[in-house]
């Protein structure tokens, strides 16, 4: 038991850093004390002592500011950061050695007691302030979820997912996923966070230009052969490239 402990102590000093020491994380640190409430009211969920598993949840919820149902199953060395207003709901899985931040759900989208209602998070999956991933589905190994992004569907392990609702922004191959210089994303931010659908427009805009330019040199080559192109109508607006990516932007 308390070689668990030193390890969720030792997550919190390894992740944030604003804490100073050990003695500063146990007294301090919520997300440290929320978990420790976990594991106590877990186990007594597993004996079918509901009630009671209930109660000790209902005691950190008030001491912590932190709501983990004591049917939820967590992972080695999950990190809580600030953690105020994370709810986690009953059937919800967290696997070893992932971090979760202020304002995140958990959550479930059905009614129907005794079927898995609430997501499963893989192995370092980090999961940046204000999210809700809501639903029986997995988030994959080394995932992230941008802040205030709301996830409705699986996440692909080694994916970036932001946006409302989410969308896939990028995966890291399996093997920088896995190895032992993984990157760790603070709030789920990767190096990447341009929309998907901000890049295929910026892709339509770079395509338009490059047409524009062949279409112009083909109708200067046959003016220069003596034909000539008549266009009927009026002129569209001129095409600026820059000025339409700009605002994209």
């Amino acid at each position: 038991m308390f070689r668990r402990i030193r390890e969720e102590i030792r997550v919190v000093l390894d992740r944030d850093p604003a804490a100073r020491s050990a003695w500063e994380v146990m007294t301090c640190y919520p997300g440290f004390h929320a978990v420790l409430f976990h594991r106590m009211s877990h186990w007594f969920w597993g004996a079918g002592l509901k009630w009671l598993a209930r109660f000790i949840s209902h005691m950190g919820r008030g001491l912590t500011g932190i709501e983990i149902h004591p049917g939820a199953t967590l992972g080695r060395r999950l990190f809580i950061d600030h953690g105020m207003g994370v709810v986690i709901g009953e059937t919800a899985e967290i696997g070893d050695d992932c971090t979760i931040y202020q304002g995140v759900t958990l959550g479930g989208t059905s009614l129907y007691k005794g079927t898995k209602r609430h997501p499963t998070l893989g192995n370092r999956v980090v999961i940046g302030a204000g999210a809700k991933v809501l639903g029986g589905f997995v988030v994959g190994d080394g995932a992230s979820i941008g802040s205030n992004a709301v996830v409705l569907k699986a996440v692909p392990p080694g994916a970036t997912a932001v946006g409302i609702p989410a969308r896939i922004l990028e995966e890291q191959s399996e093997d920088k996923r896995s190895g032992p210089a993984a990157a760790f994303a603070p709030y789920g931010v990767g190096a990447d966070q341009n929309d998907p659908v901000v890049k295929a427009v910026h892709g339509l805009i770079d395509h338009l230009a490059y047409d524009d330019k062949r279409i112009a040199a083909i109708l200067a080559l046959l003016e220069k052969q003596g034909m000539r192109v008549e266009i009927n109508g009026d002129p569209p607006d001129r095409f600026d490239p820059a000025y339409l990516n700009k605002i994209v932007d």
